[in-house]
């Protein structure tokens, strides 16, 4: 990983964590809202993890790395990490491209994986904004460690209950899950 040539921005994420919180988030929402949700889209939910990451409009090349352990997510459309995401790319008009890569290191456990592709972005000159989508149960401490020392870098980390800390601003996962999963603030106005 240390020979490859990173961009600016770059939205690191434990795939099984986010196909979890995705589960959790579909189970809910269907008995709340009574109707199906669909699987999330994966592209439009990259779009928003970028844009709660600080990302501007233009002519963005944005780097996506999805650890993982288990490689098909059930609950994301595309949902083979190895077939239709892994090395595959999509442009979105406002924020410019998005290439993705799936990692896996059979060596490391996935939260060990996480800090240590992490450590690298960190290191890297060329890296200058991290969007991060963590198990912080697995490796919060860790990550937060990891983080607290860094100052170059624009980091923003996403979870589900808001963190604290420092080198990082926090945001909340769910908010970009519900938009990917087409879950509506009107129809949650409804309930």
């Amino acid at each position: 990983m240390q020979e490859n040539k990173f961009r600016k921005t770059v939205i690191l994420v434990d795939a099984d964590y986010a196909d979890g919180v995705a589960f959790d988030l579909t189970v809910n929402f269907e008995r709340m809202l009574m109707r199906r949700i669909p699987k999330a889209d994966l592209a439009h939910w990259l779009v928003c993890l970028s844009l709660d990451g600080g990302l501007q409009a233009g002519e963005n090349e944005v780097q996506v790395l999805m650890i993982y352990r288990k490689t098909t997510l059930s609950n994301f459309q595309p949902g083979d990490l190895l077939q239709d995401v892994d090395g595959k790319a999509f442009r979105d008009p406002n924020l410019g491209e998005f290439e993705m890569k799936a990692l896996c290191d059979e060596q490391l456990t996935g939260e060990d994986m996480f800090c240590e592709v992490l450590r690298t972005l960190l290191s890297a000159e060329e890296v200058e904004r991290v969007v991060l989508v963590p198990d912080m149960e697995r490796s919060g401490v860790e990550l937060k460690h990891l983080l607290a020392g860094q100052r170059k870098k624009d980091i923003t980390l996403l979870s589900m209950q808001p963190e604290t800390g420092r080198g990082f601003q926090s945001e909340i996962l769910g908010y970009s899950l519900m938009q990917a999963l087409g879950i509506r603030s009107d129809e949650l106005m409804k309930v």
